[in-house]
């Protein structure tokens, strides 16, 4: 594994702490469009968890998720309540995206890392996705990897929780866990949700702008492949920021894993993802700069496609994916 002081210097640029004046907000002029909606006789029903400290919501950093489904045929509500057999009834899709175990506002960087979820309500979302239901659980670097890893394990998804870099894959130079995953080099997963249904909605170029890794249970595919020279920095090792050779010395091999894995459980399905901006659409704004895109607003992915493709397989035998 390589330990230049380049590569050093890449992931530390990423892990950088932001300054008060540095706002990562939804793109509002990012309007997205589907040529050929999927569901236009039946319209499935997402629940987009809100209940749980969640750092995206429809009306926040994830509204051009929402805008996207919408425009495909789904609709959406969001939800506050306790996750429950009750809550669920009725609904084709659960989507939760970065929940925490405590308000950042108030609590610490230990209590938001702490389980998102209660044990009776990780047994209430296993047993209604077995039941047929679908899980898109998404949960990318420190801290939200600690606080999904119980709910991910009960789906037998090792997470990381810390950070993933792969300077073989970075989308370009300086920025090792901004991840380029691509049909050329063979890291996209051989899955419906990467090949599409009649070739139009083919995935070719995706990428994930800075998460987590995760390997999954036996019979789950991978969808977006590490390559050999990837590597995890686990979240103890984050303390050690200011020391970037020392903080490095803790880094392990994340070959073999993946940062997102799709998955038949009994009657249902989930796709459990290791990164969050890129089925949104957000900007980073600093003082004296031009804004900066980072997800489905970039030009030239097909991360839109991909996250089209994750609903449409989610939704699955009953719209005929």
């Amino acid at each position: 594994m390589i330990r230049s002081a380049l590569l050093v210097l890449m992931l530390c640029a990423s892990l950088a702490p932001a300054s008060a004046q540095v706002q990562q907000l939804a793109d509002s002029a990012f309007r997205p469009t589907v040529a050929e909606p999927a569901f236009v006789k039946r319209h499935p029903k997402i629940l987009f968890d809100e209940g749980h400290h969640n750092f995206h919501t429809l009306r926040g950093r994830y509204q051009s998720f929402g805008a996207l489904m919408e425009a495909d045929g789904c609709t959406l509500e969001s939800n506050k309540n306790p996750l429950s057999a009750a809550t669920l009834s009725g609904y084709d899709v659960l989507v939760i995206a970065n929940a925490m175990g405590d308000a950042p506002e108030t609590g610490n960087d230990s209590t938001v890392a702490l389980p998102a979820l209660r044990p009776d309500e990780i047994e209430a979302v296993h047993r209604w996705v077995s039941d047929g239901g679908a899980l898109l659980l998404i949960a990318d670097h420190a801290p939200f990897g600690a606080a999904a890893s119980t709910l991910s394990e009960r789906f037998g998804v090792d997470m990381s929780q810390g950070y993933t870099g792969d300077s073989l894959q970075a989308a370009k130079p300086g920025e090792i866990s901004v991840i380029e995953f691509t049909r050329e080099r063979k890291t996209l997963g051989d899955h419906p949700i990467m090949n599409g249904w009649n070739g139009r909605e083919r995935v070719d170029r995706v990428v994930a702008f800075t998460g987590q890794s995760l390997r999954g249970p036996a019979g789950s595919t991978p969808l977006m492949i590490l390559s050999d020279r990837a590597i995890d920095i686990p979240p103890g090792a984050l303390k050690l920021r200011d020391d970037p050779e020392a903080m490095m010395s803790k880094a392990v091999s994340a070959k073999g894993r993946s940062m997102g894995v799709a998955i038949q459980v009994g009657r249902g399905r989930a796709v459990i993802q290791g990164e969050a901006a890129m089925l949104s659409a957000q900007v980073i704004v600093r003082p004296g700069q031009e804004p900066r895109k980072f997800g489905m607003n970039q030009p030239g992915l097909d991360n839109q496609q991909y996250a089209l493709n994750v609903v449409r397989w989610l939704v699955g035998k009953r719209t005929g994916f």
